[in-house]
């Protein structure tokens, strides 16, 4: 049987190892509180300490120097500012980025926006705003008014004091979803693209049949409406501006044509083909 003094033996380095490691415990516990306290205490000196603090106006109707916003051109200046005013006096660090980003977003005409915080007490907004594609026609009660709409199909108000040279589009739906809308302005903006200079003169694309796509074309001094069908845009258009001399001669009143047979020109009102 073992000694006593072999158990004593053997049990002094199991206390001295169990000493060791409680002793590294406690230290790291010690310096673990350590770091959350001077962590705690640095939030609260980023928190209180007014240089950190973002500046508001001077005075009624003024922006503040401290924010800097960058990129609108057709955006409300003023509806952007007027997100940021909750942050007024407080410390850039308690600055909500990604709510402010996300009211950004909700705003017409912002595509896109970044917000940089640039201590110790400014902050820089970058907005892209949205391309319009195609004016609209909207019914509103017994008018009809004219709107924007951009590759997503989101609709604008037109800004005032600008002028945009795009093309009518019509065809949309009341009640259209968004990604319908878009699905539209997509088929235009591949027409238009297809056609390249001989775009300039088309006023108004109608795609109410995405496999049907129709414009109002100026020939020879007037509007003429050609259907175009769902392929060789170009070819067809070209055919037709090429006869259409000799077809305004052969028929003077026809003002709407078939041209989705390449082979063919066809003036809908008179029902005559010409080859």
């Amino acid at each position: 049987m073992p000694s006593e003094s072999s158990s004593r033996n053997k049990r002094v380095p199991a206390t001295r190892l169990l000493l060791r490691y409680g002793g590294i415990a406690i230290a790291a516990g010690i310096v673990l509180s350590g770091c959350i306290y001077a962590s705690q205490s640095f939030e609260r000196f980023l928190i209180r300490d007014p240089r950190f603090f973002l500046p508001g106006p001077a005075d009624y109707g003024l922006e503040s120097p401290n924010l800097e916003v960058h990129g609108i051109q057709y955006a409300s200046r003023r509806q952007i500012l007027r997100l940021f005013d909750p942050d007024y006096g407080r410390s850039l660090y308690l600055f909500p980025l990604a709510e402010r980003r996300k009211q950004l977003l909700g705003v017409r005409w912002v595509h896109n926006a970044s917000i940089a915080r640039i201590w110790p007490n400014r902050i820089v907004v970058q907005v892209s705003e949205r391309k319009p594609a195609a004016f609209i026609k909207l019914p509103a009660e017994s008018m009809v008014r004219w709107a924007l709409i951009d590759e997503e199909g989101v609709i604008l108000d037109p800004p005032s004091r600008a002028s945009f040279r795009l093309p009518v589009l019509a065809g949309l739906m009341g009640g259209e979803t968004q990604e319908r809308r878009a699905v539209r302005v997509r088929r235009m903006k591949r027409l238009m693209k297809e056609l390249g200079p001989l775009s300039d003169n088309v006023s108004e694309v109608d795609a109410t049949d995405l496999d049907d796509l129709k414009v109002t074309e100026t020939a020879g001094g007037s509007a003429v409406l050609l259907m175009l069908g769902d392929r060789n845009f170009a070819s067809r258009l070209r055919n037709f501006l090429d006869h259409y001399p000799d077809i305004h001669r052969r028929m003077p009143q026809a003002t709407s044509f078939d041209l989705r047979l390449d082979d063919r020109i066809t003036g809908l009102e008179t029902s005559r083909d010409v080859h």
